[in-house]
């Protein structure tokens, strides 16, 4: 039974730890590769939306890769890289996206959150705070069932 388990958790491992595979050879400038590599991990999946192109294994994330690779061959900025794919495919395709008027919810919301938790928290505490009973009223409490 033991034997079985390991050998679970070791899958689980193995399967957690795979990478899509890169089918298309490096770059020879090792400069445009470093680019490469770093814009395919800054680049969102549009099929699978929780992954990056560099971790994704779906046709189109192998697509977008190769796109990627020709725009930096061609001699592309990555700002240039960037807003070709946010062209096509929106904001979305940035794991960080820029702060406008479409997208600032997503940089001001987590902070908002944080606030209005903070502030929950703050009035729960204060509230229970004022149940608590005083020393002096256990004591006199206690005097008077005598």
């Amino acid at each position: 039974m033991r034997t079985i388990v390991r050998a679970a958790c070791l899958s689980l491992l193995i399967i957690a730890t795979a990478r899509a595979i890169d089918t298309e050879p490096p770059l020879p400038d090792p400069v445009q590769q470093e680019r490469y590599e770093a814009l395919i991990h800054e680049l969102r999946c549009l099929q699978c939306r929780s992954q990056t192109l560099a971790d994704s294994e779906v046709s189109l994330a192998a697509d977008l890769r190769r796109e990627v690779r020709r725009l930096i061959a061609e001699g592309k900025t990555d700002a240039e890289v960037k807003s070709f794919l946010t062209a096509r495919y929106g904001d979305y395709v940035l794991f960080r996206p820029p702060l406008n008027e479409r997208t600032w919810i997503l940089w001001v919301a987590p902070g908002l959150m944080v606030l209005v938790g903070g502030l929950i928290a703050w009035r729960v505490v204060r509230h229970r705070t004022k149940l608590v009973p005083s020393d002096a009223e256990e004591i006199d409490a206690g005097d008077s069932q005598s």
